[in-house]
């Protein structure tokens, strides 16, 4: 008989944990926005494997400032999107504050990336872009599921291959098509898997 009483508190106290880790993540990011991400930088590696685009990294700066563009549109439409339709956020805005955690690690991407171009260490940026987004992704450890992070851990071991390979070359888009696609599918899965959980609860 105690030992029922015991396992049923230990039951309530493990839904409780569940609750309290529930209600620490983040919503405000979209699965449907990653997806778009990862498709477009996919669709931006065939684009640079065709003929229309000069074998120049200039060009191939371009396009893939597109999909950059394009990427902080759709995710932050749906930020944007969670704040004008969740009550809750809109009555306490600080919800919105894991969305700052990826900032440091982003900047310091941004940063890094103007040295090289104007130094002309183009074949260094793929490295860099994919190891500074697996920071900002492992930054989010505490606010979003542990798909997110391990899709951080993802990006940083494809920055590091990158970077370390001696024949890998800017003009090539397939690491970076690659790693986007794979790693912001599987992203957008795991966000859409946590919407999906958190409307059956």
């Amino acid at each position: 008989m105690i030992a029922n009483h015991i396992h049923d508190a230990l039951d309530q106290v493990r839904r409780m944990q569940e609750l309290v880790h529930e209600k620490r993540h983040f919503h405000g990011y979209s699965g449907l926005a990653r997806l778009i991400s990862g498709t477009t930088a996919c669709v931006a590696a065939i684009v640079l494997c065709s003929s229309h685009i000069p074998a120049d990294p200039q060009a191939h700066l371009v396009v893939w400032g597109v999909v950059l563009a394009i990427s902080l549109v759709a995710n932050y439409a749906g930020l944007a999107y969670w704040f004008c339709t969740d009550h809750d956020v809109r009555r306490n805005p600080l919800m919105l504050k894991p969305a700052l955690d990826a900032v440091p690690a982003l900047g310091a991407g941004a940063v890094v990336s103007v040295a090289l171009i104007l130094r002309g260490n183009y074949d260094l940026l793929i490295g860099c872009w994919m190891l500074f987004y697996g920071l900002a992704q492992v930054a989010y450890r505490l606010s979003l599921p542990k798909g997110i992070y391990q899709g951080g851990v993802w990006y940083l071991g494809w920055g590091a291959i990158c970077l370390l390979l001696p024949d890998l070359h800017f003009l090539n888009p397939w690491p970076m098509g690659i790693a986007f696609l794979v790693g912001e599918g599987y992203g957008g899965y795991t966000l859409l898997k946590l919407k999906k959980e958190t409307h059956h609860e």
